[in-house]
């Protein structure tokens, strides 16, 4: 059987929004269905599609309950031998998490193309169609694999993408890494490769069984940072911590004596830096371990460590 179908999910976000006609700002996110977001769009017309809607949110409120439908619903169609690719519309306020988590849990050897918008539907000029466009074009390229974000024609590695400004359309930014590829004129110029990885098939499984989360928090390190945050949580029962260090991951001593107590008391604690760019590098004699990733994706490792 041929892969020729793309599976879209929806979740609402910015490109499902509504607001007064012409308005860029001032809008409610997640208020239209992804079929009629598909129903507006000529050069989509002929491709093959199914559609579901996961959720209808604006992802500031994204929660893990919807992580776990999509995670399963993305695993779903997946397995079906006519799937070339899966596109997701999400918001941007949490993509970048989102794209971290599904990479991590499925890991997927055909293209899972998480795409948004900047401006709602009823925007003078809405970018989210051009944007929805473009991650077909990803998920129908052949070869394409691993969970990619896509917007203003740039691709997105999961590892890297991460969201820079507030309201301009080319919100997004894939670090000192660079962008995995660019959409131009319909068609994909790669730069580097694809995502990829191992998912855990018992991940998967223990997902779709839990019901209560472990409790993960970041803290950040800056002037006057001292150890009451960190202790509060300890004793209020976090089970794992996120700092987000200046510089190279570095923390006040009165923060760090804190977290170094948080692990003798069995908390699951690491490093990463509130840096823009780069990634901490670890040193002999680092007492807490450094992660790669910025605070948000650490924090959804450790909550997939956890977990486990």
């Amino acid at each position: 059987m041929t892969s020729n179908r793309i599976v879209v999910l929806g979740t609402g976000g910015t490109i499902a929004g509504r607001g007064a006609p012409g308005a860029d700002m001032g809008y409610v996110a997640g208020q239209i269905g992804v079929g009629e977001l598909l129903a507006g769009i000529p050069e989509l017309a002929g491709v093959p599609v199914a559609t579901e809607q996961v959720a209808q949110i604006d992802s500031k409120d994204m929660a893990f309950g919807v992580w776990q439908a999509l995670a399963a619903r993305c695993a779903h169609w997946l397995a079906q031998a006519d799937v070339a690719g899966i596109v997701i519309t999400h918001g941007t306020d949490t993509l970048e998490e989102t794209a971290w988590f599904l990479q991590r849990v499925l890991a997927p050897a055909r293209p899972v193309v998480i795409t948004c918008a900047m401006r709602p539907a009823t925007a003078l000029v809405p970018d989210g169609p051009q944007n929805l466009v473009d991650a077909f074009a990803v998920a129908r390229h052949p070869g394409a694999q691993g969970v990619t974000a896509v917007c203003a024609g740039v691709v997105h590695g999961a590892a890297e993408v991460r969201k820079l400004h507030p309201y301009r359309l080319d919100a997004f930014g894939s670090g000192d890494a660079g962008p995995l590829a660019y959409v131009e004129a319909g068609r994909l110029r790669r730069l580097r490769a694809w995502p990829q990885g191992s998912a855990e098939a018992a991940l998967l499984d223990r997902l779709a069984r839990t019901r209560e989360w472990p409790w993960v928090e970041i803290v950040t390190n800056q002037a006057g940072a001292g150890a009451r945050t960190v202790d509060a949580l300890v004793a209020a029962g976090v089970r794992g911590l996120v700092a987000a260090g200046t510089g190279n991951g570095s923390l006040n001593s009165e923060m760090e004596q804190a977290l170094l107590r948080a692990m003798d008391r069995g908390v699951r604690v690491v490093r990463s830096t509130r840096c823009l760019d780069g990634e901490v590098i670890g040193q002999p004699g680092d007492r807490l371990p450094a992660h790669p990733l910025t605070p948000v994706k650490a924090r959804v490792d450790l909550l997939l460590e956890l977990l486990g």
